[in-house]
């Protein structure tokens, strides 16, 4: 069985996605972006873009009864290779070890006005 999960600390986008889902112990993070939860974009300071895709992934993962901690497996699009080493930095803020496993791909993002994207699975078994 598939369970939508919705957190309430980030913006519902007007686009055809859930939040996560979870199938089985499970949960697959829908593409997080610099979206405040007012539904506010962020933009111009790419250290705040990226703390706020990290913010709204946590929200996500807590939403679903874990954390990041949880995390196993990230994917994550930058739209420029010149990004990568600051995006690095403030990922290490937010992930200890074991590291999850990570792709990072460059990718031009839907809204022109982004420069960051986070996707990611966590396993989190039902107690």
């Amino acid at each position: 069985m598939i369970e939508k999960i919705h957190s309430d600390e980030i913006a519902s986008l007007p686009v055809p996605l859930s939040h996560a889902t979870r199938a089985g112990d499970y949960v697959f993070i829908s593409g997080q972006v610099a979206i405040r939860p007012d539904g506010s974009t962020v933009t111009g300071d790419f250290d705040a873009e990226v703390r706020t895709v990290l913010d709204n992934l946590r929200a996500v993962c807590r939403a679903a009864g874990g954390d990041l901690g949880d995390v196993c497996k990230v994917n994550a699009f930058l739209l420029d290779a010149a990004l990568f080493a600051p995006f690095n930095a403030i990922y290490r803020e937010y992930f200890g070890e074991p590291l999850p496993a990570r792709s990072t791909v460059l990718a031009a993002l839907a809204n022109p006005d982004l420069r960051v994207e986070v996707e990611a699975i966590a396993y989190l078994p039902r107690r």
